[in-house]
């Protein structure tokens, strides 16, 4: 329910505050008093499309604040946790700036949000009704829906949507699998081969890291048992063991020349006596007993470090044609790896791939045929619940059409004729249904949409039975009728307004009017009143006390010369 709305800097509206009841609020007011901006400000902070001018003359901006009551499980409470705004709170601020510029700036619950929310809030907070509504009731668009509604056909709406959507599901599942056959068809040539190659070379998990290891690993020894090769010769009989062995004969037999030399000397030769004061003083036969022992040990640790070389020599051979196996399947790996854009690790899973859409190329017949028998079987549940739902929608247009004709008699409008045609429409998910309400203003006259075969007043008329026939169970939700009963007068117009009155019982109801039988009817009272004061024009609302109420409505009834018989006429219809 609309609680309050203020408005600041708004078009004539310097500023005004209204507080509105439940029930029947009647505003009214001469020609141009400015009960249309009332509209504009309320539509403006309901996002709603209007005037591209709208901030009074003089202001830096204007400004309107709407603030609804919102009980708990309203439908906007789910709008706002969408835009992840606060929905706890008992009630609903709504506040809208728009500069001198033309920028706008919208809030919600002091939150900044955009147009586009406040708009969506708004279907669920107020419906509008007037003779230029086509986002309601005139919009043939919406005309199935509220026959839904009116049928409370929404369960049924439901499961046909879920069994349009299982019908496009298993449409686009068969489509699917059918390119999909089509591609693999094309390509079953290579998938056989590139199968039958990797089956044959049968990679394994991790099997290119352990060759890699192994290839590295004789790649290594070979290099290192060449050097230790090269040691073994130098260490050989060809090498240093050679040098080692002439060095020591050299020494030896040095050694043995030495000795014989000194066995001369002691028996007595010619030089024995020159160095009797030295014995054994420089003997080469004894100089020469240290570095023959030193290469005695040298070959016999060049015989233990030929063993170890030899040692080394055997635990470091290995088979060259292993190595050759090695780098064979290696490089097989690689290649076909590389052939396939995949690693080395990845050609089991791809081989796998493969496998698998052999496999479904293999069963695509079978997948196919259980594919369009499930599609069929998709197409028949569409079939039943569309057909249920427009047989429902039938008898709803037929009890519709039967209640307008009810409501249409006590507006003077006992001959015209209402129909809701439905013909078959092209599948969807709310079924092959279209809807069109019609009207008939005489009898013998062409049917045709409403807003195009009724005149205004009858337009009106329509639009009001319409809306009591179509609403039920709306409580808590704001309806404003702009001048809806223009074009009507006396018993019709009190008809209209006992309309309006009995659709106030569940519904909050603001009319915009100029018939004083509905502004009798009302339950609250405004007059909408236009000043001008120092060139400057202004507008503002004004709650009408009971007495005040029987001067204006005697206005409406008798013009600007309000006679004393025309407030007993307003007294009767209020007492009425």
């Amino acid at each position: 329910m609309l609680r309050s709305l203020d408005i600041h800097d708004m078009l004539i509206i310097d500023r005004l505050e209204l507080a509105f009841q439940p029930g029947l609020n009647v505003l009214t007011g001469e020609t141009g008093a400015g009960k249309s901006i009332l509209l504009d400000c309320l539509g403006f902070v309901l996002g709603w499309r209007g005037r591209a001018e709208l901030v009074r003359q003089g202001a830096q901006q204007g400004e309107v604040v709407a603030v609804f009551d919102l009980p708990p499980g309203h439908a906007a409470r789910e709008i706002l946790a969408e835009a992840g705004l606060p929905d706890e709170e008992p009630e609903l601020i709504l506040r809208r700036v728009n500069g001198r510029d033309g920028r706008k700036t919208a809030w919600v619950n002091d939150r900044r949000t955009s147009g586009e929310v406040l708009r969506r809030l708004s279907e669920t907070l107020v419906e509008l009704h007037g003779q230029h509504d086509d986002r309601g009731l005139l919009n043939p668009r919406g005309h199935r829906r509220l026959l839904d509604q009116f049928g409370d056909l929404e369960e049924m709406v439901g499961a046909t949507r879920k069994a349009w959507r299982g019908l496009a599901s298993a449409r686009e599942a068969l489509e699917a699998a059918e390119k999909a056959i089509a591609a693999l068809r094309q390509e079953e040539d290579y998938l056989r081969h590139a199968v039958e190659e990797l089956d044959k070379l049968d990679p394994q998990p991790g099997e290119d890291a352990e060759l890699d290891t192994a290839r590295r690993r004789m790649q290594a020894a070979g290099r290192i048992r060449e050097d230790v090769v090269r040691a073994h010769h130098a260490l050989g009989s060809d090498g240093v063991e050679t040098v080692v062995l002439d060095a020591l004969r050299w020494l030896e037999g040095a050694q043995s020349r030495a000795a014989a030399s000194a066995d001369k000397g002691a028996d007595g030769g010619p030089d024995a006596s020159a160095d009797d004061g030295a014995e054994g003083a420089g003997d080469p036969a004894m100089t020469l007993d240290a570095p023959i022992e030193a290469l005695g040990r040298l070959l016999a640790e060049l015989g233990e470090a030929q063993q170890g070389v030899k040692d080394a020599l055997r635990d470091l051979s290995f088979d060259d044609q292993e190595l050759e196996r090695v780098e064979e399947r290696l490089f097989a790996l690689r290649g076909l790896a590389r052939k396939h854009d995949v690693t080395p690790d990845q050609l089991g899973d791809f081989a796998e791939t493969l496998r698998q859409r052999l496999a479904a190329l293999d069963a695509g017949g079978a997948d196919l045929e259980r594919l369009r028998a499930a599609l069929d079987e998709a197409r028949q549940a569409y079939d039943a619940a569309a057909a249920t739902l427009g047989k429902a929608r039938r008898s709803a247009a037929a009890t519709l059409d039967a209640a307008m004709a009810a409501e249409l008699a006590p507006l003077k409008m006992e001959r015209a004729l209402f129909a809701t045609e439905i013909t078959e429409d092209e599948p969807g998910p709310e079924g092959r249904d279209l809807v069109t309400f019609s009207v008939a203003t005489n009898p013998g006259a062409p049917a045709g949409p409403l807003n195009r075969i009724a005149s205004g007043g009858e337009l009106s008329r329509f639009l009001l039975a319409l809306k009591v026939c179509l609403t039920t169970g709306v409580s808590g939700l704001t309806m404003i009728f702009d001048e809806i009963d223009r074009g009507v007068g006396g018993a019709t117009a009190d008809a209209v307004g006992r309309r309006l009155a009995a659709l106030s019982q569940d519904a909050q109801v603001l009319v915009v009017t100029h018939s004083p039988q509905v502004a009798a009817l009302g339950a609250h009272h405004w007059r909408v009143e236009k000043t001008v004061a120092d060139e400057v024009t202004t507008s503002t609302v004004v709650p009408l006390a009971p007495e005040t109420r029987v001067d204006e409505i005697a206005r409406m009834l008798a013009g600007d010369t309000v006679t004393e018989a025309a407030r007993d006429a307003a007294r009767a219809l209020l007492r009425a």
